[in-house]
């Protein structure tokens, strides 16, 4: 038996060449006890390929996702406002995707309620989220916001807000904001650590 097995490896180094090798391995694992573990080769193979493709798919459904979101807060939070303003909230929210005070993602950000003890009822972190917008969207203000989300989700803006958490639009003075040190005003809003 083990003569047998020593000629049969013999056999197949001596006709093993660079030209023929893949051939050769696949008819020794076909005709020999390997035969086993040659089948599951190619459906590993495949397996492999599929896993990598469904988590490909979740993650550009995830960035979609968030894209999303972000561009949501960012046309009914500064649509008039200048171009740094629009990255400035944008800034915020990613910010708070950052702080261990808020949720882990931006959607949960953007529609986040919170228990409001003086008006008894949960209000959101964003006005707009509590509005029933029945207003068609401006395609062209879209775009801006989307363009601004994508700058700013990828990290490739040039405005550095860090540790910005909160704003409010100029024409407001929330009781909060006396408790905050105000960093920035761009366009129509106060920016705060």
């Amino acid at each position: 038996m083990v003569k047998r097995l020593f000629n049969n490896a013999l056999s197949f180094i001596e006709r093993l060449s660079l030209q023929n090798a893949w051939i050769d391995l696949r008819l020794y694992c076909v005709t020999r006890e390997w035969r086993w573990v040659y089948f599951p080769i190619p459906f590993l193979i495949v397996l492999a390929g599929m896993v990598f493709l469904v988590r490909d798919n979740l993650s550009q459904k995830k960035i979609s996702r968030d894209l999303k979101c972000l561009t949501q807060n960012i046309y009914h939070e500064a649509r008039g406002e200048p171009e740094a303003g629009k990255v400035a909230v944008a800034l915020v929210t990613m910010n708070r995707v950052r702080s261990q005070r808020f949720p882990n993602t931006i959607c949960e950000v953007v529609f986040e309620q919170r228990w409001d003890a003086i008006r008894r009822r949960y209000v959101g972190a964003f006005s707009w989220t509590e509005l029933e917008l029945k207003r068609p969207l401006q395609a062209k203000d879209w775009q801006k916001a989307w363009r601004v989300a994508e700058t700013v989700y990828n990290g490739r803006q040039t405005l550095q807000l860090d540790g910005v958490l909160f704003y409010h639009a100029k024409h407001i003075k929330p009781s909060w904001a006396r408790t905050l040190k105000p960093v920035k005003k761009i366009g129509h809003h106060i920016f705060y650590k």
